[in-house]
């Protein structure tokens, strides 16, 4: 049957309406394909922008490598400085553009802070900016470090690196990695191993042994043995200096009290008394007299820590306490030749003004690091504490000073480096005190500070002298 005027017209319409249809989807296609390809464009050029960024503080490190503590990129003049990235097969593909800053206290260059921005040749508004602190790695990053055979009993929370050059005995619970230098090690009964045996470098009832790890590489202590030298003439030009009180004695020194606005109580002890102890070095000379019950001190005044140089040396014993604002440290060594090496006391409580990273300290003893027989009943310090010939810890009190000679908990956030053996709670006989008696703190817990372990106080000791990235992390 022949097609009528009206169906044609239908038919047009229809054909109209399908190529109407059709160009739609067309379009709408090649827009979505466009729009696709320019996003990957973005994407892509966005990648390149962090990865050029990232080129730039590779480049500037290998650049301290050869230029160390030149923050000006070998101009002379203050940044940002621009360098072109280039691919040896594809020509320039880039810039990036690096902003180089160094935390200088005491005359003593510190960690290098490097901010890189990178963009694409083939699209410049896409940037990407990467942050670096450049450092060497300081004794910070762990919990321990020990120069020493260590027991760490069952009462003790450990957060952080624990680490030893001698064998360990772990019986408490550590939260991160336990090493020791030694394969193996004679466990005697100042162990708690009766008869005396050989044991692995580190064995014990404590959890997590998948974190234990031994032989591991031993950390030296030559190395990070501080420059009291360098030290006491730094704080004698730019920080505070204290002299030695008296003679070659123990039974004097200064007292230091932070008072948490960047300020420092400064007592000069003229006079001490002593209880009687078993010192952790030399269980075998007995009971010997610890002078550290202060008699007799008199005000010195109260002191700005300065912001250039935030460090105290003090060339005698010292007891601290208080509330530290800013990043501070103290030193206690005497240089003049004699064989007395002062040992710092832990009087009270050390706390910081804030707890964002901006307040830190490091407490430097030529000696021993103590806690003295009359301290609070709960103790918390803050702070990175080194012993550098001597040792960390609390010595036996015996029942005869009760009740001080049970303490019942310390809690320390920081870092403890000790050549001896560390201890704060005993197990001992005897003395008249009858069998099975004990002294120090019931409870121990330790958790490293994470942020001084890549930004702490001036002069810090640190474990290697090679330079790394400490910090590494994208900018918005």
């Amino acid at each position: 049957m022949p097609y009528t005027r009206e169906q044609s017209g239908y038919i047009t319409i229809f054909v109209l309406i399908f190529s109407a249809i059709f160009i739609t989807i067309i379009t709408s296609l090649t827009g979505f394909i466009f729009i696709q390809n320019r996003l990957q464009l973005e994407k892509q050029n966005r990648e390149k922008a962090i990865q050029i960024a990232e080129a730039g503080l590779d480049y500037y490190s290998w650049f301290l490598a050869h230029n160390p503590d030149d923050l000006t990129d070998g101009t002379g003049e203050s940044g940002p400085y621009a360098h072109t990235y280039t691919d040896p097969e594809g020509g320039d593909i880039g810039v990036f553009e690096l902003t180089v800053t160094g935390d200088t206290q005491c005359n003593t260059l510190g960690a290098i802070e490097i901010l890189s921005e990178g963009w694409s040749s083939a699209d410049p508004r896409y940037t990407r900016t990467v942050y670096g602190k450049y450092s060497r790695p300081s004794v910070a990053e762990y919990a321990y470090i020990i120069d020493s055979n260590v027991w760490a009993g069952a009462d003790r929370t450990i957060i952080g690196r624990y680490h030893s050059n001698g064998g360990i005995r772990m019986d408490g619970d550590n939260q991160s990695t336990v090493t020791s230098a030694v394969l193996n090690w004679l466990c005697t009964a100042s162990f708690g191993c009766s008869p005396e045996e050989t044991q692995d470098g580190v064995f014990g009832a404590g959890g997590a042994p998948e974190l234990w790890e031994y032989p591991a590489p031993q950390v030296d202590f030559t190395g990070i043995t501080s420059d009291f030298v360098n030290m006491k003439a730094q704080a004698q030009a730019s920080g505070l200096y204290f002299g030695k009180v008296g003679g070659q004695s123990n039974r004097h020194g200064w007292r230091l009290i932070f008072n948490g606005d960047n300020t420092v109580d400064v007592y000069k002890v003229t006079s001490t008394s002593y209880v009687w102890s078993i010192h952790i070095d030399d269980t075998a000379a007995g009971w010997q007299r610890d002078y550290d019950t202060i008699q007799n001190e008199l005000f010195q005044g109260t002191y700005t820590v300065p912001s250039d140089c935030s460090l105290i040396f003090a060339e005698d014993k010292v007891w601290l306490e208080g509330e530290v604002s800013g990043k501070v440290t103290v030193v206690a060594a005497h240089l003049s030749g004699s064989n007395y090496e002062p040992d710092l006391i832990i009087e009270d409580a050390i706390s910081y003004a804030t707890l964002d990273g901006t307040s830190g300290l490091t407490a430097i003893a030529e000696g021993s690091v103590r806690i003295p027989l009359y301290s609070p009943d709960d103790l918390s310090i803050r702070g990175i504490f080194i012993a550098q010939t001597g040792y960390f810890g609390r010595n036996l009190y015996p029942c005869w000073y009760s009740p001080y000679d049970h303490r019942n908990s310390l809690t320390t956030n920081g870092s403890i480096v000790s050549t001896e053996r560390v201890g704060t709670k005993w197990s001992y006989s005897g003395a008249g005190c009858g069998s099975n008696e004990w002294s120090g703190y019931n409870t121990r817990t330790n958790s490293y500070d994470r942020f001084l372990a890549t930004d702490p106080p001036p002069l810090t000791p640190y474990v290697s002298e090679n330079f790394r990235f400490v910090e590494w992390r994208e900018e918005d």
